[in-house]
C-alpha cells in the first residue's frame, strides 16, 4: 500500500501516537519541567533569526520522535520537493502551487509545464518597481496633472487581506506622504468611507482580481470608476491615469478603461491567499518602496530554504505543523490562538484565518475519500496586551483547550519609556501562567478565604509556543508569513488533503448570482428556494421598496 493511498489512521506511526497519548493526557506541564530541568533550553529551535520555544507544550521528547516518524511516513520530504519542483500538487485544479517562485532570486530556475517561471516573476517585479518609483517621486501624474497622494486598493480575500496586513505590519517603513485605503466589502459603506475625504484628482486605484470578474471587487471598482469620472465631468479618459490592475484578464481590464501597460500579471499557480509576494503586493510596494519590498521577499526566501532543507527535528514550520496535528487530532483542540505582542501586527491573525482555514478546511482527502479525522483548526487572535483584558479569561480558566502562539520582538520600533519592557513582561508572564497556573494551596497561602479559593485557582497545563525575533522588519515579516504558510502545508500533508483549492467558497457565490436578479426585479419573482430563503427574499423586497 502506498503512502498516498494508505489511510492515515491505519498507519503504524499514527497508532503509536494513539497509544502514546494516554501517557501524556494527564501529565501536567509542571511535572514535565520538574522531570526535565533543561526542557526550556532543549525544546527550542531557531533559524532565519526566528527563535521558537515549544517547551511549554504537552509533549515529551518521545512525543516529538513519534510525530517526526509520522511526518516521514506521510512522505513530507517528498511532498515538499514536489511543491518546489512545480509539480501539480493542487490535484483538483491540475495546477502547481509554486508561491515559492514569487520570491526566488534571479538566476534560479523553477519549472511549471516545462517553463522556467522565475524570469516571468522578475519581469513583473521590475515593472512594479518602475511604476512605484514614478508614483513615489511624483512623476506619475493624474488626469489633471496633479501627482498621486492617495492609493486605494480594491480586492477581496487574498487580494485584500495580504495587502492590508502587510501595510499595517510595515507602516513604520511606509511613505507617510501617501494615504492608503483598502476596500473589500461589497457593503457600500466600505467604499464610501474609504474615499470620503479623498480628492479624486490625486487618487489612484489598484484593482486586484485575477479574473477581473470577482463580484465584490468589480462592484467596488465600478463604483470607484463612477466616483472618479464624476470629478472629471464624466470624461472616461481619466480612468487610465487613476486606475491600474493586477489581473490576468487583459480584455476585461482594457474594457474597463485601464491601459494594458498598467496591468500587472500573475499566474494560476499562485493561490490568492499565497499571493502577497506577487503583484497583489503592489500597494505594499507603493507604501514601503521597492527596496523594502525586496527585503520582504528575501525574508520569504530564507524561510522557504529553511523549510526545504532543514532536518525535520529543527525545522520551524514542520515543528509547528506537527504540534498543530498533535493538539487537533489527539487532544481534540478545535481552535488555535495567535497572539502577536506587536501593535503593527494587529491584522496578522485575520490574515492567518484565510491562510489556514481556506487551505485546510477540507473534509475529503486528495483521493476524494472522506477523512476519518478532524482537519483545519479555527485560527483566531488579537494583539497583546489587549487580548488579556477580553478573552484571556477563557484561556486561563475556561473549559476548552486552546493552544496559543505568542509572537514578540526583542526591540521596539517605537521605543518609549518602559513600554516595551512592560509588553514583553506580559508575554513571558502569560505563557508562564498558562503553563503552570496556580494551585489551591498557593491560593490559600495568599490568605484567600476558603469560599473563594476555587475561583482563584488556575489549572494551568495550557500549551503555547513562543516565537521571538529581534525586530519587526520587512524581511522578518516575510519570514513569519512563510513560517505559517509552510506549517499549513505540513498539516495538509499529514492529513492527506489539498491545501491549495477552495471549492467551499463557490456555492454561496453561485447562489448569490441567482438571487441578485430576484431582489432587483421590478416584477414579483417566482421563487424556488426553500421556504426560509423565499420568505427572507419576500420580506427584504417588501421593506426595500417602501
Amino acid at each position: 500500500m502506498t503512502a498516498s493511498s494508505e489511510s492515515l489512521t491505519s498507519k503504524l506511526e499514527w497508532q503509536a501516537l494513539q497509544a502514546h497519548y494516554p501517557k501524556i493526557k494527564g501529565v501536567h506541564l509542571r511535572d514535565l519541567f520538574q522531570q526535565d530541568p533543561l526542557r526550556g533550553e532543549q525544546l527550542t529551535a531557531s533559524a532565519c533569526g526566528v527563535y521558537l520555544d515549544y517547551s511549554k507544550n504537552r509533549m515529551t521528547h518521545e512525543t516529538l520522535g513519534l510525530l517526526l516518524k509520522l511526518a516521514k511516513s506521510c512522505s513530507l520530504d517528498a511532498r515538499i520537493e514536489a511543491m518546489f519542483r512545480g509539480e501539480k500538487i493542487n490535484v483538483t485544479e491540475n495546477r502547481a502551487a509554486l508561491h515559492v517562485a514569487l520570491r526566488a532570486p534571479k538566476g534560479t530556475a523553477l519549472w511549471v509545464d516545462g517553463q522556467n517561471v522565475v524570469p516571468q516573476v522578475h519581469a513583473v517585479l521590475d515593472k512594479m518597481t518602475e511604476f512605484c518609483r514614478r508614483v513615489q517621486s511624483g512623476a506619475w501624474l493624474g488626469y489633471s496633472g496633479k501627482p498621486i497622494r492617495n492609493i486605494v486598493n480594491i480586492g477581496i480575500g487574498g487580494s485584500d487581506l495580504g495587502p492590508v496586513m502587510a501595510y499595517q505590519a510595515l507602516k513604520f517603513y511606509s511613505d507617510r506622504n501617501l494615504t492608503f485605503r483598502f476596500v473589500s466589502n461589497i457593503d457600500a459603506t466600505d467604499f464610501v468611507e474609504a474615499v470620503y475625504d479623498l480628492d479624486p484628482t490625486e487618487t489612484l486605484f489598484v484593482v486586484s482580481s485575477k479574473t477581473f470578474t470577482t463580484l465584490e471587487t468589480m462592484t467596488n471598482a465600478h463604483s470607484a470608476r463612477a466616483w472618479l469620472i464624476a470629478a472629471f465631468d464624466d470624461d472616461a479618459r481619466a480612468v487610465a491615469r487613476h486606475f491600474v490592475a493586477v489581473s490576468t484578464n487583459t480584455e476585461a481590464v482594457c474594457a474597463f478603461g485601464i491601459d494594458r501597460a498598467h496591468m500587472f500579471g500573475f499566474w494560476d499557480w499562485v493561490g490568492g491567499r499565497y499571493s502577497m509576494s506577487s503583484a497583489i503586493g503592489l500597494s505594499t510596494m507603493l507604501a514601503i518602496g521597492p527596496e523594502n519590498f525586496q527585503a520582504l521577499l528575501h525574508g520569504f526566501r530564507q524561510m522557504d530554504e529553511h523549510f526545504r532543507t532543514a532536518p525535520f527535528g529543527h525545522n520551524l514550520p514542520v515543528l509547528m505543523g506537527l504540534l498543530t496535528v498533535w493538539y487537533n487530532n489527539f487532544f481534540g483542540a478545535q481552535t488555535l490562538a495567535v497572539l502577536p505582542y506587536e501593535q503593527y501586527l494587529k491584522r496578522f491573525p485575520a490574515y492567518l484565518q484565510q491562510l489556514t482555514m481556506e487551505s485546510n478546511g477540507k473534509a475529503v482527502t486528495l483521493d476524494g475519500t472522506p477523512v476519518g479525522y478532524d482537519t483545519g483548526p479555527i485560527y483566531w487572535g488579537e494583539p497583546g496586551s489587549n487580548g488579556q483584558h477580553s478573552f484571556f479569561q477563557l484561556l486561563h480558566q475556561g473549559t476548552r483547550l486552546i493552544p496559543c502562539d505568542f509572537i514578540a520582538f526583542d526591540q521596539a520600533l517605537n521605543p518609549l519609556g518602559r513600554h516595551h519592557d512592560l509588553l514583553l513582561a506580559n508575554v513571558f508572564a502569560q505563557t508562564e501562567a498558562l503553563a503552570f497556573g496556580k494551585t489551591a494551596q498557593q491560593v490559600k497561602d495568599e490568605g484567600v478565604p476558603d469560599a473563594l479559593v476555587r475561583h482563584r485557582v488556575f489549572a494551568g497545563n495550557h500549551p503555547s509556543n513562543t516565537i521571538l525575533a529581534e525586530r519587526l522588519t520587512p524581511e522578518m515579516l516575510g519570514k513569519l508569513v512563510a513560517l505559517y504558510e509552510h506549517s499549513v502545508f505540513t498539516q495538509s500533508v499529514i492529513w492527506h488533503i489539498n491545501a491549495f483549492d477552495q471549492w467551499g467558497v463557490e456555492l454561496g457565490k453561485a447562489l448569490a448570482q441567482r438571487i441578485i436578479p430576484e431582489l432587483e426585479s421590478l416584477e414579483e419573482p417566482v421563487l424556488k428556494h426553500d421556504d426560509s430563503t423565499n420568505t427572507l427574499i419576500h420580506n427584504y423586497r417588501r421593506h426595500r421598496l417602501k
